[in-house]
């Protein structure tokens, strides 16, 4: 049976996260039992050191794995299981052997495959995803705390943890996403972070124009990549917005020089390229992602809206179906 290569040590590894294929079965049965063996013991063992490539390859059927790989040498891993239809009406996918080769710890793979698995478990159709965080490792429950999910319920091996998944849209226009923008902006308050992600072009500045129009703020929101951040004033007693673009920031050291913190109680702080740069900024962090068609003659985006940390423990879901909508809606979740 294939075994991980030894990790590259180079300070500038290239890290892919994609989804698996039959092929890579070995590769990923690989990364589970080493990953599985570097834990402590635990009574009754884990069902994932008894796994086989036939199992592996079966949990592909229905569902996806999600594979990283660090320099092409695979990393870490994750199996997301086809959603279940609960009584409540919810859909809901298992998030299982999440597995991190030790020597590859460092690197964030861990985090990465995580956050790729809930986007994988949104395109399965999933509304909620579940895992097991075992009794033995307290540190586990709470770092999946710290990814947004929460104690559904006690299990004999431990606590079923849940958490709600990314809200998709389909978005046709411009207008239709200043449309998603105002939606956004009726569950935003002060003291809100959000972190707008996409490649050039796909729409960040258009949403936040929608956002900023929610708001009700005063001035033009036009991309401020070039002065890196505007403050747009509440015209009425709502909060301010304060519009950040870090494309040309490079450290959360120099993202920490503009002082967001001071600014932050009093205001929605919206960040394009943000990710990886301003979590720090507070515990929680609403995360908007635009993704653009392959056809670049095709305007429709697709955007994913979710949260993360305490502020964002109710579920998203609810709240923007709370808002207030136009008649005819441009923007369908």
């Amino acid at each position: 049976m294939n075994q991980p290569a030894e990790p590259h040590t180079g300070p500038e590894p290239e890290v892919v996260i994609r989804l698996a294929t039959p092929d890579d079965a070995a590769a990923v049965l690989g990364v589970v039992r080493a990953a599985f063996a570097a834990r402590p013991p635990v009574d009754p063992p884990a069902a994932a050191l008894s796994d086989t490539i036939a199992d592996v390859r079966e949990t592909m059927v229905d569902g996806e794995i999600v594979l990283a790989e660090v320099d092409g040498v695979a990393a870490a891993s994750l199996q997301v299981s086809a959603p279940v239809q609960r009584p409540d009406g919810s859909r809901v996918s298992g998030m299982h052997r999440v597995s991190v080769v030790p020597d590859f710890r460092r690197f964030g793979v861990g985090s990465a495959i995580i956050r790729a698995g809930a986007m994988v478990a949104a395109d399965l159709g999933a509304t909620h995803l579940e895992l097991l965080s075992r009794r033995e490792f307290p540190a586990n429950l709470r770092m999946w705390q710290r990814h947004g999910f929460s104690i559904v319920r006690e299990v004999p091996l431990g606590h079923i943890m849940g958490r709600e998944l990314p809200l998709r849209f389909e978005v046709a226009d411009g207008a239709a996403m200043q449309h998603l923008g105002s939606r956004v902006a009726g569950v935003l308050r002060a003291g809100d972070l959000v972190v707008a992600s996409g490649d050039l072009g796909a729409g960040k500045t258009t949403f936040t124009q929608g956002l900023a129009a929610g708001l009700d703020v005063e001035g033009q929101v036009i991309s401020p990549t070039f002065v890196i951040s505007r403050i747009h004033r509440s015209r009425h007693v709502g909060p301010d917005l304060v519009h950040v673009d870090a494309y040309r920031l490079g450290s959360a050291a120099e993202v920490d020089d503009l002082d967001l913190d001071e600014t932050l109680p009093t205001s929605v702080t919206l960040v394009e390229w943000g990710a990886g740069l301003v979590e720090g900024l507070s515990d929680s962090a609403l995360h908007v992602e635009i993704q653009r068609s392959d056809d670049p003659d095709e305007e429709t985006r697709t955007v994913m809206v979710w949260g993360e940390g305490p502020r964002w423990n109710d579920s998203l879901r609810d709240q923007l179906t709370d808002v207030d909508h136009t008649p005819q809606e441009a923007a369908h979740a």
